[in-house]
């Protein structure tokens, strides 16, 4: 009984020194850093000045950190970045401030080239930034934690002149009650068209771009129909309309690339490419499709190209078909002597009136012969391998091949 006794007193000490060890080596906490740095913008939300484009239009303006020993020297950075980026290498402005400095500014021209080239910004969308100062200690004979500050501002771009869609509408009175969507060309996917039906009234043209509607305007702000011919636009936030005087079909063509607008007029409408050739028996073909024969088909029964016209202009037939090879572009299907005899779309003949093979160039806009003399229904184009795009233009007597 006495030795159980003995124990119990023995392990009551034991665990009372091990206690008291564990008080011991308990982790103190630091003592609470009195931080004195403050950072405040000039402004909580700015808008880009375009007329005073080198001048500051925000300034970061803090107050130092708090006061060390003379063994401690302090020094400040800063950085610049959209919210989200988290100050990446590839997205932030950094800086490393002069002694005695507690301030940074920017420029109305910097933000926008930032926004624009660094940051990929959309064009005219509000941004959040935010900017961050350092402070940071070296020397001295303890460790001495940094202060840092983060403040955020909104940022309005300078609103610029978009010359791209993601839609483009017809709409006013003139095309009645509801809008009517023109579809990108296949010649020219910069280029919008359509062919429709307009009453008398006013034609508008909005445009719908990064959920931002504006409208194309005329350069010169005349609301009278140019017609047929191309006129320089564009864009603005309040509608704009051109006057339709007369009913009728009318073809509305809109280049993004160009900055142009052109309407024609039933007056001035655009007639698809009609050519007269003499095989079995004369012919007069309007031409709306073609056939390839060369090579490409081993001559043959012609291969039929199922062109699309162009809504931009009916003699713009475009072939996605991605047949490629030798061959000249005929008028005719017909697998008998016509084919050999039809009008040809070639290879321009030499000065001399030669037959000649030439070879595309993918992207290359070439000249094309036409017409039903031996030279042109002998002469041939070698289609590129990877063309999966040809644009034959009959008005204008040329031919790319593409790689889309």
């Amino acid at each position: 009984m006495k030795i159980i006794n003995y124990l119990y007193k023995t392990l009551f000490l034991l665990c009372m020194v091990l206690c008291q060890l564990s008080c011991k080596q308990e982790i103190q906490d630091i003592p609470k850093v009195n931080e004195t740095m403050e950072l405040q913008p000039s402004a909580e939300i700015i808008t880009l000045d375009e007329v005073n484009l080198t001048k500051d239009i925000v300034a970061f303006n803090w107050k130092p950190a708090r006061a060390q020993s003379d063994d401690h020297l302090v020094s400040y950075s800063t950085m610049l970045d959209v919210v989200g980026n988290n100050f990446g290498t590839g997205t932030a402005i950094f800086n490393y401030e002069d002694d005695n400095v507690f301030s940074r500014s920017f420029t109305s021209e910097q933000l926008q080239n930032w926004a624009n080239e660094k940051w990929g910004i959309p064009t005219n969308k509000s941004f959040t930034l935010e900017f961050r100062v350092v402070a940071q200690w070296e020397g001295g004979g303890t460790f001495e934690a940094p202060e840092v500050r983060t403040a955020r501002i909104t940022v309005n771009p300078i609103k610029t002149v978009v010359f791209d869609a993601d839609k483009v509408f017809l709409s006013g009175s003139a095309v009645g009650g509801t809008k009517v969507e023109l579809p990108k060309t296949l010649e020219n996917l910069d280029q919008y068209a359509y062919v429709l039906n307009l009453q008398p009234g006013e034609l508008e043209i909005p445009v719908e771009f990064n959920g931002e509607t504006n409208y194309v305007v005329t350069a010169d702000g005349s609301a009278a129909i140019n017609d047929g011919d191309a006129v320089g636009i564009k864009m603005r936030e309040t509608v704009f309309s051109w006057k339709i005087e007369t009913a009728g079909e009318y073809r509305v063509v809109v280049n993004m690339q160009k900055a142009t607008a052109t309407i024609y007029s039933p007056a001035k409408a655009l007639s698809a490419k009609t050519v007269i050739w003499t095989g079995d028996q004369p012919y007069t073909t309007t031409v709306t499709d073609l056939w390839m024969h060369g090579s490409i088909n081993g001559w043959g029964t012609p291969v039929k190209m199922n062109c699309q016209v162009s809504l931009a202009d009916p003699q713009i037939l475009v072939y996605t078909g991605g047949k490629v090879g030798t061959t000249k572009f005929i008028v005719t299907g017909d697998n008998n002597n016509n084919k050999n005899l039809a009008y040809a779309f070639s290879a321009p003949p030499t000065s001399d009136g030669v037959a000649q093979t030439l070879s595309l160039t993918l992207g290359k806009v070439t000249e094309m012969g036409g017409g039903t003399v031996k030279g042109n229904r002998d002469s041939y184009f070698t289609i590129p391998a990877t063309t999966n795009v040809l644009i034959l233009d009959l008005r204008n007597m040329t031919i790319v091949a593409l790689k889309r």
